[in-house]
């Protein structure tokens, strides 16, 4: 479940955290890699080399092939026909966050968005989301 390319660590860590291949299913990383001109509103494009090796390894590790239990809960909450680009808008990943008040997640100022996975999952790089490992800066630990 972790994300350990170096290049795509490298690459897409410089500006926000380095998702899990795993959060999200091939499709869905072949898009974003297609549209790194624009990406979320910036130009994050690398040369093709590093692209190539990067879309390859988002592919293998994607959630349809990962056997991590996560990606399985996740690919179970997308129709086959949808191509998510965002990890946060995914039905699981709503379920997971759904008791999570604004001023705690979104609006606090040390998270700033649910996107910003390891301002509160503390071990995200190395790909666990595990419960207990929750610390919500100026919150402390969660637990639900």
């Amino acid at each position: 479940a972790r994300a350990h390319n170096q290049n795509y660590i490298e690459e897409c860590s410089a500006c926000h955290f380095a998702y899990p291949p795993g959060l999200l299913p091939a499709r869905s990383w072949k898009k974003i890699m297609e549209n790194l001109g624009d990406h979320f509103g910036d130009n994050a494009e690398v040369d093709k080399t590093t692209g190539n090796e990067i879309s390859r390894f988002l592919s293998e590790n994607s959630a349809d092939t990962a056997s991590y239990r996560r990606s399985k809960k996740l690919m179970r909450s997308i129709a086959e026909s949808d191509v998510p680009l965002r990890i946060t808008e995914l039905k699981y990943f709503k379920h997971e966050h759904d008791e999570i008040p604004n001023h705690v997640g979104k609006n606090n100022p040390r998270v700033q968005s649910l996107s910003n996975c390891d301002a509160c999952h503390k071990e995200a790089a190395k790909g666990s989301f595990r419960e207990r490992e929750i610390n919500i800066p100026g919150f402390g630990r969660w637990d639900d």
